[in-house]
This record gives structure tokens, C-alpha cells and sequence, in this order.
């Protein structure tokens, strides 16, 4: 059966239009008439059998229905652009990998090891995308994902990694002589948002008091926090992996203990049906598998 799919001009127009609320800047940064932009709109009315826009007189306003269609037509429009520009990009007879990560185990882990494996393997193309939150992955247009456990992930295909634990860590600029823990208290906190009881539960796990646990400052990413950490802005809670480097040539110290509670399991996600990119997810596996066991040897 034949589907029911608009074509490629009236979706542009009407992200176009959609994104601008004017069908007259709709069709300058399309190169067309405004009248052009007006019948591909009518267009694609026609086929849904509804409308998108209220009209009230030369201005344009989506309505509720083409608020929500313009939504999924301007991610569905990225997305084919983006898979063109990967396309594209791709010398003859190479591979294409899509994986989702953690963003600053990418930058901080993953994206510096990445020359062995393009050594390894130079017809696989590695394309990296940063997701914070679980998300479903089939159907996302991803390969695989590196994050931690969760139930999103339940009926994935699942392979342990590493365990992440925390560790307080600050300049060194900042210790004085006197009693670690009692400076562990006394120093401004740092706090990622998506572990909010991460210093109540370390002072608990360690006998230590603190005044306030939720005293301090609030980031999103770890990045951000070790940032706030190496500009001697306080202490932090951090994945020791991602501040080896740091701790060895002392831009960074930690007289404390690593906590044994904070911890979560990071596993490669894999959609349960194979695809076409299997021998080449099979390749970044191996590789990732071997660099976790190097990293394991030397802890």
C-alpha cells in the first residue's frame, strides 16, 4: 500500500513557516514566493484533512494540531539531514556507527581513547551523541548506548563495563594542615543535580558530620562539577576515572576515602534485534571491552 507521506517540499514549508509564523520569511530563506509557501501549506491541509495554522489576516499562528505535527516534522527534517551529512561524509565501502554517551565520560574517557580504535578499525566511521536521561532506544536511530542501569534499557541487550564510584576530590590549594574530615566540612560543596543526596549518603557511609549536606552549589554534568573543582571553587563528589590524570600530576587531591555506596553499574546498551551496522557494533564492543580491562588492571 502506498503510504501516506507528504512530500519533501510541503514538509519544508511548513517547518519553514512553522519555525517562522510568516509564510513571507518562509519563502525567502526558501528562495520561493510567498504564494509558493502558501499552496504547499494548502497541500499538505489537504492530505491530513485538517488545518495547521489559524490565518488572521496576513499573519499565520500554528494551532494546537499544527504545533504538535511541527514538532515532529522539524525533528523528523533534522534527522534525515543529518543522516544525508553522514551519508555524504562516508568514504566508499565504510562503516557508520551511531552510539549515544554520557557526556562527560565521552569527553573525559571515551573521545581521548579513540585513536587506537580508528587505528584498529580506519573503515568504521565512530559518530558520538551526548544523552544525559534513559531514553527507548529502538527507534532512536542509535546503534548502542554506554549509560548506566535502567529500566529503560529492560529487554536490551546489556554488557557490564565498569562500576562508578564517587570519590571527594578538591585543589590542593585549598587543604590547610588541620583534620581532613573537619576541612571536609568547612569547604564550599559541589553538587550534580542528578545525585542531590550523593554528600548525605558519603557522610553517613564515612561517620563524618556535616553541617548541611545540601550546602553549595548545583551543576548538570560532572564536566561542569570537575570544572568548578580544578577552578579551587570547593569540593566535589567525581568518578575517580575521569580525573586520573588530575590526581597524578596533582592539580587535583583527595585525602578521603572512595565511597562504596555512591556507586552505579555503566553497561554498552544494544537493541535486541541485529542490524545492518551488527559486525561493526561487534568491532567497537571488542575494542571497548579491552580498553575496560586496561583500565581495570591499572586501578
Amino acid at each position: 500500500m502506498r503510504r501516506k507521506i507528504p512530500s519533501s517540499a510541503s514538509l519544508q514549508a511548513f517547518d519553514a513557516a512553522a519555525r517562522h509564523g510568516n509564510f513571507a520569511r518562509a519563502a525567502e530563506e526558501l528562495s520561493l514566493t510567498e504564494g509558493a509557501i502558501s499552496r504547499q501549506i494548502a497541500r499538505l491541509e489537504a492530505l491530513l484533512n485538517c488545518k495547521l495554522f489559524d490565518r488572521m489576516g496576513s499573519r499565520v499562528k500554528l494551532n494546537p494540531v499544527g504545533a504538535r505535527y511541527a514538532h515532529h516534522v522539524h525533528e523528523t527534517l533534522d534527522r534525515l539531514e543529518r543522516d544525508t551529512q553522514y551519508i555524504m561524509g562516508m568514504p566508499e565501502g565504510s562503516k557508520n556507527l551511531d552510539i549515544a554517551v554520557l557526556p562527560t565520560f565521552s569527553c573525559r574517557w571515551l573521545i581521548p581513547r579513540l585513536n587506537s580504535f580508528n587505528a584498529l578499525f580506519p573503515d568504521i566511521t565512530l559518530n558520538i551523541s551526548a544523552r544525559i536521561d534513559p531514553f527507548i532506544l529502538p527507534g532512536s536511530g542509535f546503534d548502542a548506548v554506554i549509560h548506566f542501569e535502567h529500566s529503560a534499557w529492560a529487554g536490551m541487550r546489556m554488557r557490564f563495563l565498569f562500576q562508578e564510584n564517587l570519590l571527594p576530590v578538591c585543589h590542593p590549594a585549598l587543604l590547610t594542615d588541620s583534620d581532613v574530615n573537619q576541612q571536609l566540612n568547612e569547604l564550599p560543596r559541589i553538587h550534580r543535580r542528578q545525585n542531590p543526596d550523593a554528600w548525605h549518603h558519603y557522610a553517613r557511609e564515612n561517620g563524618i558530620h556535616l553541617d548541611n549536606p545540601a550546602q553549595g552549589v548545583w551543576y548538570d554534568l560532572h564536566e561542569m562539577v570537575i570544572a568548578a573543582v580544578m577552578a579551587g571553587q570547593g569540593i566535589a563528589l567525581v568518578p575517580r576515572m575521569y580525573i586520573e590524570n588530575e590526581l597524578s600530576c596533582g592539580m587535583l587531591v583527595s585525602p578521603w576515602p572512595a565511597s562504596d555506596s555512591l556507586s552505579k553499574k555503566f553497561c554498552l546498551v544494544k537493541p535486541t534485534e541485529t542490524g545492518l551496522n551488527e559486525a561493526a557494533l561487534e568491532c567497537f564492543e571488542r575494542w571497548l571491552l579491552a580498553e575496560m580491562n586496561t583500565l581495570a588492571s591499572t586501578a
